[in-house]
Order: structure tokens, then sequence, then C-alpha cells
């Protein structure tokens, strides 16, 4: 029951984040209709400055001056900055604006408030992630998703190849008169198996590593994405 609720948590956890990163995509999107290119000089435009240039232009700002006066220490010059934020703000754009950063507020004090909770749920499950959490690629989020979607009981599972079938993270076995025809992978367990190939992009990164060189050795003959497919099973399988 304690997995089964750690599940349906961090399952909510990444729909409100898929869903707060598609009101920041919107935001954006707005932006370009009023043709500031507040993006070009900020890495986040949701971080401290970006939220104040925004807030600015939702309380009826429009001047490029006063708007580059809420932006902080940026790489971008004075005069990109200005250029940046030279546009046609209309009052549907500010509405627009302001629903969505609204939206946005909304959903991250839910997600704090169900990190929380995972915190809680967590308590029995602690030790196997944080030792998950030493793997390269795996952040603390990831393995606490791992954790929650196959629990801490491996004998479940006969071998590893068990685990990776019910995981979908292994080439099905579609083979017809000694021909195989296809080696794609089965569809389902989406919720494990996206965490598990975005772990294993990051995974890669890591310098001088086994899965780094597993990668590489893969890519060379089969494709990146069957690459990092394959990292992500040894990923699973470790």
């Amino acid at each position: 029951v304690a997995v089964q609720e750690l599940r349906a948590l961090t399952r909510t956890r990444k729909q409100f984040v898929r869903e707060r990163s598609a009101h920041v995509q919107r935001i954006e999107k707005v932006l370009e209709d009023a043709n500031l290119k507040l993006g070009v000089v900020l890495t986040d435009i949701m971080g401290k400055s970006g939220r104040a240039v925004l807030q600015a232009i939702v309380d009826g700002h429009d001047d490029p001056e006063y708007l580059a006066g809420c932006v902080g220490r940026v790489k971008a010059s004075r005069a990109e900055i200005l250029e940046a934020l030279r546009g046609r703000i209309s009052a549907h754009h500010r509405f627009m604006l302001k629903l969505h950063l609204e939206h946005i507020d909304a959903l991250d004090k839910a997600i704090t408030k169900i990190e929380a909770e995972v915190g809680l749920g967590l308590e029995p499950f602690r030790q196997a992630a944080k030792l998950l959490s030493t793997m390269p690629g795996l952040s603390s989020v990831s393995a606490h998703v791992v954790v929650a979607e196959i629990g801490i009981d491996m004998s479940r599972f006969a071998t590893p190849g068990h685990l990776l079938s019910w995981a979908c993270m292994c080439p099905r076995n579609d083979e017809s008169a000694g021909k195989r025809r296809s080696t794609r992978l089965r569809r389902g367990g989406k919720w494990l198996k996206t965490t598990l190939v975005q772990a294993a992009w990051a995974a890669i990164k890591v310098k001088g590593g086994y899965l780094q060189a597993q990668f590489h050795r893969l890519r060379a003959r089969r494709g990146a994405k069957k690459a990092i497919i394959a990292v992500a099973a040894s990923m699973l399988t470790a």
C-alpha cells in the first residue's frame, strides 16, 4: 500500500511539472506574439528577473527602460536587453500572461505540497532511494520515481531480464522463418521508462564512466536512440 501511495504521488508530481512546463511555453508564445525577445537575454524567463519583467508587463508597464530596470545581473548588455524588450504589448497579452502566471503559481504550490508528502511516504524506502541516487544520472527525484514504480522487493523478478521485460525495456522477439522483423520496444511502462531514459541521457555526460562508453560504442553501430535505451536498460539491471 505504501508503494502504491508513493507511486500515485510521484506520478501526480510529474503531471504537474509537465503542466507547468506547458504554461511556460505558452508564456513564451505570448511574448513572441508581442515581439518581446525575453528568452534571448534571459536563460530562464521564470527566474527572478524574468518574473519581475513579466509582472511589470501585467501591471501595465511597456516602456523598455522601465522593464530593463527589472532585470538583474545578466550576460546580455544593456542595449541588448532594451532591444529585446521593445514590443507591441496589448491588453490581450497582459491578460494571457496574468492567466498563465496564476496557473504556474498554483502549480508551484501544489508541487511543493506533493514533494513534502513524497518525503513522508518515502520514509520506509529512504535508504534504497539514497543508494539509487548514487548511480550516475539518477537524481534524488528520479530515484524516488524508480522506487515508487518498482518497489524494493526484487524477489518478485526471477532475473534482471524479467524486470526489464516487465518495464518494457527489452526488444520484442518478433521472428519468423529465421528473420527478425522488429526489435521495437513494447508499449507500456511509460512512467518508469521515461524516467530511466532521461536519467540515461544525464548518465552519458559523466566522463570516463562505463555508461558513457557503452553509449558511444553502441551508437556507432545502432544509432543514438537504440544506444540510449540500452544504457537505460543497463541502469535498470544494476
